[in-house]
């Protein structure tokens, strides 16, 4: 996992732990992180002003998770409220990287970091290319006019 620039712009999305979420021992079983990472990304976009639902939905384009790593620091524990904070720290109209760091609430201690590579695809689970309308919101550049020429004159 990267180190995270300071510039770094989060979207912190806030999670208590059910108890249906812990192990045997008391912490939160490891899996779940994952899924709060999911739970940040869908807040990352509806922050930006967009829902994932109708990028699927309406544009007919996933972003399929293609790698994940999770790096535990200390455990969380049920009834703790946690901050999922979100960033993109990569993206191409193929593929986009998220960073997440899990936190306390209360105190701010980092709990767990993580990050996701997602391939683009289409509803087919072909490798596609992200919508033009979305390219901003990654803080890529608009896609080049097809067929545009530069005047000769």
């Amino acid at each position: 996992m990267r180190d995270m620039p300071e510039d770094t712009k989060f979207v912190d999305t806030v999670v208590n732990v059910r108890y249906a979420e812990t192990d045997r021992m008391g912490v939160v079983y490891y899996a779940n992180y994952l899924v709060w990472f999911e739970v940040g990304r869908v807040a990352w976009c509806r922050e930006q002003g967009f829902n994932y639902r109708d990028m699927e939905s309406q544009d007919g384009c996933m972003l399929m998770v293609a790698e994940a790593c999770c790096r535990y620091k200390k455990p969380a524990r049920f009834d703790d409220d946690l901050v999922i904070r979100t960033a993109v720290v990569s993206a191409t109209d193929k593929i986009i990287r998220f960073a997440y760091e899990v936190r306390e609430k209360v105190g701010a201690k980092l709990l767990a970091t993580g990050e996701t590579a997602h391939i683009v695809v289409d509803l087919n689970h072909k490798p596609s290319r992200l919508p033009d309308r979305y390219r901003h919101y990654f803080s890529l550049p608009p896609k080049p006019v097809s067929g545009s020429s530069k005047d000769s004159s």
